[in-house]
């Protein structure tokens, strides 16, 4: 085990000190007393090593002996990886349970990889051949729809000496390769890499393409681009976990990794139990053939939680290093960082902003910078992306708080959302008032390329109309509707229809839940086409109460019912918007 054994001199909750642990490194792992709980050293202050422990410490004396490691927390990587369920610290809770029942016992141990399974390993490369680390030696088919990309380690570099296609254990060498300087490095379909440190890649890269969501308030008012980086905060009940599962679902991503950091335990119980339910709408197979769970509730230790987040994306770094496109969802970054301020204040250190630690930004941006498109590793020239959206639970809805805020200078996309509309049932929660992304300009130019030339026409002609609106509802409350000048009146008639026709979304209505960009334009399309016609029938002097009473009206707020496979009927309702404006604006 280690070379050195310490001991226990000090426990304060999570906080263990200890003393004898000669040459002790920061962030090292440890096993901490008779259980041999897990720790991770945090705080080396002369003789006395601070340690936090991703155990519940009850029990732990003085005297108790702690054994170093020698290796940084790291995680394992390789074929089973996909479908698994693991803690904060990678140890995986369906194992767990078999072993040790419905509640996790102190100091259990389990390897995150099966080692005892075999996979098909089919290589790539061939004897004579010459490998650096990230490139692909072979590949494993891990589920139908996951192709696992086995890769030299960072590191690794050397010529073939043998190779052959076979049945191997994750830890049996399937490559051997011969060093520049001779030696042999036998090269299995399993490594390790630590959790705090980011994995290399060849070159990073701007973000080029959206990320399509299926949300229409998110993919046409405030997008994000494959490989960026998002904040969801939003007070109690305003729908931030739902949003997490739409995008966890119908984000077009190919590997899914939803860590659960510090949440609710019913809110992560609906997750497991959900997730292994729910289609892939893409292959029809079941979502968790290409997703990672990483369940860390809020009654487990605090100290698990950072490392949590730290284990999601370290995963999801391998699997970009593969060339994939990899999101990962963090639900929530609050309770890391209530971990983390729970964690300073038992090593006394300076309390900074709200009792955070003055260093809660510089980890904040350790995890989302880890975002971004890349060049991948190796002699490839694949890039792939890593898209991360970490929601935020500002205490009382209070988006000026610390987490919030040093979060919003790290990401170029605020999805806002507002216990009003939640209050309304209004979903999903977003407000277009106060939501933005920074990719907006990019992304515009490539969906007016792709999808429709008006893109971007339409989609500022109706945010202008929604901030509009809310100049006038003041004005609507204080003197009434009929106060308004018919114009005014037409808008907010347009506006209503934008919201709750367009904005408006039922996740849990099998058409509704996901609509294409395609469908997007044409359905706000509608709306717009409404919008000009009455408005210039209104100019020539056509009665508005008129052109606001058209039976075409509420084929227009079911058009969100169309499948995507009939889009041809929103053509047809815009024939007759202009059909029955017509005949309206003719009557007396």
């Amino acid at each position: 085990m280690g070379e050195s054994v310490g001991q226990v001199v000090k426990v304060s909750g999570p906080l263990v000190v200890a003393k004898g642990l000669e040459g002790v490194r920061m962030y090292e792992m440890v096993r901490v007393g008779k259980m041999k709980l897990f720790g991770e050293v945090i705080e080396i202050r002369g003789e006395n090593v601070s340690v936090q422990v991703y155990e519940e410490t009850e029990g732990i004396r003085p005297g108790e002996p702690v054994i170093r490691m020698n290796v940084p927390l790291s995680v394992e990587l390789g074929p089973g990886l996909i479908g698994a369920i693991y803690d904060g610290v990678q140890r995986p809770l369906n194992v767990l349970r078999e072993g040790y029942g419905d509640f996790i016992v102190r100091g259990a141990e389990t390897h995150a990889i099966d080692r005892e399974k075999k996979w098909k390993f089919v290589p790539k490369v061939k004897v004579g051949d010459q490998v650096t680390g990230g490139d692909i030696i072979g590949t494993v088919q891990e589920t139908e729809p996951v192709e696992h990309r086995v890769m030299a380690p960072p590191g690794v570099k050397g010529k073939v000496l043998e190779v052959s296609e076979k049945e191997a254990t994750v830890t049996e060498p399937v490559v051997v390769l011969e060093k520049d300087g001779g030696g042999k490095v036998e090269v299995p379909m399993m490594q390790s890499w630590p959790v705090r440190i980011n994995r290399p890649a060849n070159e990073e890269l701007p973000p080029v393409g959206i990320l399509s969501t299926g949300q229409r308030v998110i993919d046409m008012f405030f997008p994000i681009a494959a490989g960026g980086a998002a904040c969801v905060p939003g007070p109690f009940g305003s729908g931030k976990t739902v949003i997490q599962h739409q995008f966890a679902k119908w984000a077009a991503a190919d590997i899914i990794v939803y860590v659960g950091c510090g949440e609710r335990g019913n809110e992560m119980t609906d997750v497991l139990m959900e997730f292994p339910e729910l289609i892939d709408p893409r292959t029809n197979r079941p979502l968790m053939e290409r997703t990672v769970l990483i369940a860390n509730t809020s009654n487990m230790p605090v100290a698990a939680r950072e490392a949590s987040v730290y284990t999601g994306i370290t995963i999801a770094e391998y699997f970009r290093d593969m060339g994939y496109n990899v999101a990962i969802m963090a639900d929530s970054t609050s309770r890391w960082a209530e971990a983390m301020r729970e964690m300073s204040g038992r090593l006394e250190e300076m309390p900074g902003e709200e009792g955070y630690p003055a260093y809660l930004v510089s980890r904040l941006a350790s995890f989302y910078e880890r975002s971004g498109r890349v060049k991948c590793l190796g002699n490839r020239d694949d890039a792939a992306t890593l898209t991360v959206i970490g929601s935020v639970s500002p205490p009382g809805g209070d988006f000026s708080e610390p987490v919030v805020q040093g979060t919003l200078r790290l990401t170029k996309v605020f999805w806002g959302l507002d216990d009003k509309l939640a209050f309304q049932r209004h979903f999903p929660a977003i407000s277009w008032l106060t939501s933005y992304s920074l990719y907006l300009e990019m992304l515009d130019e490539e969906c007016s390329k792709n999808v429709d030339a008006e893109w971007a026409d339409n989609r500022r002609e109706a945010m202008a109309m929604l901030k509009k609106e809310a100049d006038l509802e003041e004005v609507v409350r204080l003197v009434g509707m009929d106060s308004l000048a018919p114009t005014d009146r037409l808008l907010m008639e347009a506006t209503k229809m934008i919201r709750e026709d367009f904005l408006h979304q039922n996740a849990f209505e099998d058409i509704d839940t996901y609509t294409t960009l395609k469908k997007q334009f044409l359905m706000l399309d509608v709306i717009l086409l409404y919008y000009h016609e009455a408005s210039a029938y209104l100019d020539k002097g056509a009665s508005l109460d008129n052109l606001l009473d058209l039976p075409v009206k509420e084929k227009i707020s079911r058009a969100k019912m169309i499948p995507e496979d009939k889009l041809e009927e929103l053509s047809v309702i815009a024939d007759e918007i202009k059909k029955e404006m017509a005949e309206a604006a003719g009557k007396e």
